[in-house]
């Protein structure tokens, strides 16, 4: 599976952005799917996930903020981000596993997409 990621820029603190990502394969409908994020010198970390039936977890730093979604005809997830904050300033990566549990770690995830940059100012 090919994710391809895209949809991020710079904005302004308090604006709204949308990723998006697309995989490559129908088998993703199968795959739960994730937005990580690496800010400059600090370790990837989980956003959010979304499983093969909907169902949807977060980070308690975007909760209420961000609302990730899939459209399984497009083999495409999305990461609507609102309210964006200088610290949600990263490169935000997409990721598909065939797991549904333990989506908060990274080392569950098979396949990444190449990152895309979100730069928030103040």
């Amino acid at each position: 599976v090919q994710l391809q990621a895209s949809g991020g820029g710079l904005v302004q603190a308090g604006a709204s952005l949308r990723l998006s990502c697309a995989a490559s394969e129908r088998t993703f409908r199968s795959y739960a799917m994730a937005w990580f994020r690496q800010a400059p010198g600090k370790e990837r970390e989980f956003v959010a996930a979304i499983r093969w039936s909907s169902s949807t977890s977060y980070a308690d730093s975007v909760k209420g903020r961000f609302t990730i979604s899939r459209d399984n005809a497009k083999n495409t997830v999305s990461l609507q981000m609102n309210s964006l904050k200088p610290e949600d300033t990263a490169v935000y990566y997409c990721a598909a596993s065939p797991q549904s549990n333990g989506l908060e770690y990274s080392r569950g995830y098979n396949y990444w997409g190449q990152g895309t940059l979100v730069t928030v100012s103040s």
